[in-house]
């Protein structure tokens, strides 16, 4: 039912962000929605776990039109200088939905019936599309009269990104040399280089590869890949030890990392701003180290369970360092490609997040250790996964290491910021205006 989702998702991100940057990002976020909401009602009535399997991937869909339509608007909807303060607050609020999500999911599951985690979603999905056509501007990447759909593009990407996932996921389990495994894992990479191939010589590509000519775009995207996989492995691991070695219950587990989302709420828009001040240079290196921080203090959960002394500790030293991180790191990765290609670009950085986190739960714990028989064994259990947030730890580092060598910060203007005058408008969001009148263009007035 997960890998369902997961697959659909993280194959289907590319496509979902180049269709809202073709036809209007805030029209492909709401169709995403009203898909969400539509295959959420399916799951909430499904007579059977097939059945349950299947709408979970049509959901997957649905998030793949509209995650990458989220950063893609705040993008094209705030000037340069805000954007950071407000991909922070994304950030803040997206950690407090993480954190929300499986508490009354948990509530509704115990009280009433797990068909209720799918159903609340469609209340909520009509909320989010009113505010929208109600609130949010649409914005879209300049139209090529004669362009077509990359549609040769699209089938490689969306099938490779699918091969390669699908691998990631079944290797641990059904193990690395499975002949399944390895077939999907060589004709996803396979058809990804053939993608590289497609998008190289399309005259209208999905995804122009000159936007990896960006060392900033691609540098970004690097430390994402590295500072994800360690959050990824960690935080996968972190849950089954709380729950095997200090005996909390499944709830206790969840709200735990609590403290983290309250950091995240309090700080997440401030780090942004101040990143919109100084450059994401500091900040992507700093934060990385705090993270590595607090995921060493993880080694001090054991058997006691003891909450105040050996896992707090840690939660808010990994919550500073994900609030000083996140937000900068989100905001250079989307903001250093072209606001053109704003969806494409919010759809890779969330997919190259998607696979590191894939590649670590496959890959920390057998180098930690951690096999099948250790998770029968409290001792070894807590052995390996002191090793994993060491290991995880070092990753964090040596991002934070790979930012100080590879963000550079943008020039700073030296002269003032000219005030417009006295009933001056002028549109602040960075896309073709909403309205033509003939043959001339009017100027929006926001």
């Amino acid at each position: 039912m997960v890998n369902g989702y997961t697959l659909t998702l993280a194959g289907l991100l590319l496509l979902g962000g180049s269709l809202g940057d073709r036809y209007g990002r805030r029209r492909v976020f709401v169709i995403g929605t009203v898909w969400f909401a539509a295959a959420s009602a399916l799951c909430g009535l499904a007579p059977s776990a097939t059945w349950l399997v299947l709408a979970r991937t049509l959901q997957g869909v649905g998030a793949a039109l509209l995650t990458p339509g989220s950063l893609a608007i705040l993008q094209a909807s705030f000037t340069p200088d805000d954007r950071s303060k407000a991909i922070g607050a994304w950030s803040g609020l997206g950690g407090v939905a993480a954190a929300l999500g499986p508490l009354v999911g948990g509530w509704l599951i115990t009280a009433v019936s797990w068909r209720l985690i799918f159903f609340i979603n469609l209340p909520l999905a009509l909320a989010v599309v009113l505010i929208a056509a109600r609130h949010v501007p649409e914005s879209r990447a300049p139209q090529n009269p004669g362009g077509r759909l990359d549609l040769a593009g699209a089938a490689a990407i969306t099938f490779g990104l699918l091969g390669v996932t699908y691998g990631l996921i079944e290797g641990p389990t059904k193990g690395w040399t499975s002949p399944i495994v390895l077939a999907a894992l060589v004709a996803g990479a396979a058809l990804l280089g053939c993608f590289a191939v497609i998008e190289k010589r399309s005259a209208d590509p999905m995804m122009p590869l000159s936007m990896f000519a960006s060392a900033q775009f691609s540098a970004a995207n690097a430390v994402t890949f590295v500072v994800y996989a360690a959050l990824g492995g960690a935080l996968f691991l972190l849950p089954v030890v709380l729950q095997e070695v200090a005996g909390y219950t499944p709830l206790l587990a969840g709200t735990a990392l609590l403290p983290v989302t309250a950091i995240m709420l309090a700080l997440s828009a401030r780090s942004g701003a101040l990143a919109a001040r100084i450059g994401p240079r500091l900040q992507m290196t700093v934060g990385p180290f705090v993270i590595a921080a607090g995921l060493v203090l993880l080694v001090r959960v054991d058997q006691s369970g003891s909450y105040l002394t050996g896992l707090l500790p840690a939660v808010v030293v990994f919550g500073l360092g994900l609030a000083i991180n996140v937000a900068p790191l989100t905001a250079t990765a989307i903001g250093a490609a072209s606001s053109e290609h704003a969806g494409v670009a919010s759809a890779v950085n969330n997919d190259v997040a998607r696979a590191a986190s894939l590649i670590a739960v496959a890959v920390l714990p057998a180098a930690a250790g951690l096999t099948g028989q250790a998770y029968l064994h409290s001792d070894a259990l807590t052995r390996g996964f002191h090793v994993a947030v060491l290991i995880a730890a070092a990753a964090c580092a040596a991002g934070g290491l790979l930012a100080a060598a590879t963000i550079r910060n943008p020039p700073r203007s030296t002269s003032p910021r000219p005030e417009p005058p006295d009933r001056q408008w002028h549109c602040a969001l960075d896309a073709p205006p909403l309205h033509d009148r003939g043959s001339g263009v009017e100027e929006v007035r926001v």
